[in-house]
């Protein structure tokens, strides 16, 4: 279990400014559904003034990841885009009174969400593809230029950093010589030595499908349900309730009715159930409302 602080906590719990943003004039998209973790940072900038009147987020991913966007809101709210370009991804940390090491890679998220975003105000080009030869970690599509920043911002010295600060090398392990690489040029750069050794993968780290049993249809779909009733009680004293639909691999389709249905916590409501579902099962997978266009849909495909 993650040492959580009390304030990542209650941002999780009780997240700020989640939801679409009406009038939005800034939108930043980061992440992937393939590496788990997706988000979509949302801005009301004055025209004027060029400050953040209103921030919000929609977000797929753990609960440090939704802690994270929290934060990020908060903290830009009320700066000029030129203040809020320079809120690092150790302030989001800060702000949460600190992150695990293994979560940091949600705060560089928050903070790449927030440069995509400016860059769409300003109708600059902002991408997260890659260049022929660019890529380094192909199990989480991380490319060079993100790991030589995030070396640099956060003064990293081992592979097990980079790993938990961007992800890179928490797959299958073959880009750790790639990672190897960055770390000795930029630590050369600040005047130091890289000593590498062998990085001992945590299993939280691992591909969850190397770890989870082989599972039948049936078992899934029993398990499946076996994680909704645990849940329904409390969404049943909301005036709400959630039934499955269908499965299809790694995608569950669901119907959330009630009071449930469309309310602006939706989204959130099932990323915490998805993150059971995924805990219990030992596998990724993803919830989808089985009705289109629904704000929980919006957060999942940014």
């Amino acid at each position: 279990m993650w040492d959580y602080s009390e304030k990542v906590k209650e941002h999780f719990f009780s997240p700020r400014n989640a939801g679409a943003l009406d009038n939005a004039n800034a939108v930043g998209d980061v992440g992937s559904l393939n590496c788990g973790d997706a988000l979509r940072l949302m801005l009301k900038v004055d025209p004027d003034t060029e400050t953040i009147q209103d921030a919000s987020f929609q977000t797929f991913g753990c609960g440090s990841a939704i802690a994270s966007s929290s934060a990020l809101t908060e903290i830009i709210k009320g700066m000029t885009l030129d203040a809020a370009m320079k809120v690092s991804n150790q302030d989001i940390a800060d702000y949460l009174d600190g992150l695990p090491p293994e979560k940091m890679h949600c705060s560089v998220m928050g903070r790449e969400a927030l440069h995509a975003a400016v860059a769409n105000y300003r109708g600059e080009e902002w991408k997260d593809d890659h260049e022929e030869g660019a890529l380094i970690c192909k199990c989480f599509a991380i490319d060079a230029v993100l790991i030589e920043d995030t070396v640099r911002a956060n003064n990293l010295s081992s592979v097990e950093d980079v790993i938990n600060y961007t992800k890179a090398g928490g797959g299958c392990s073959s880009c750790h010589e790639g990672i190897e690489e960055i770390l000795v040029k930029v630590m050369a750069e600040r005047g130091e030595t890289f000593s590498p050794h062998t990085v001992e993968l945590k299993e939280e780290a691992k591909p969850a499908e190397v770890k989870a049993p082989k599972l039948t249809n049936l078992q899934r779909i029993k398990r499946i349900e076996t994680v909704l009733d645990a849940v329904r009680p409390q969404l049943q004293r909301d005036h709400g309730d959630i039934e499955l639909v269908d499965v299809d691999g790694k995608t569950i389709y669901v119907n959330m009715t009630g009071a449930c249905s469309g309310c602006q916590m939706e989204a959130l409501t099932l990323q915490g159930i998805q993150q059971k579902l995924m805990e219990d099962l030992g596998e990724f997978v993803k919830i989808v409302p089985s009705r289109a266009g629904s704000l929980s849909r919006a957060a999942s495909h940014p």
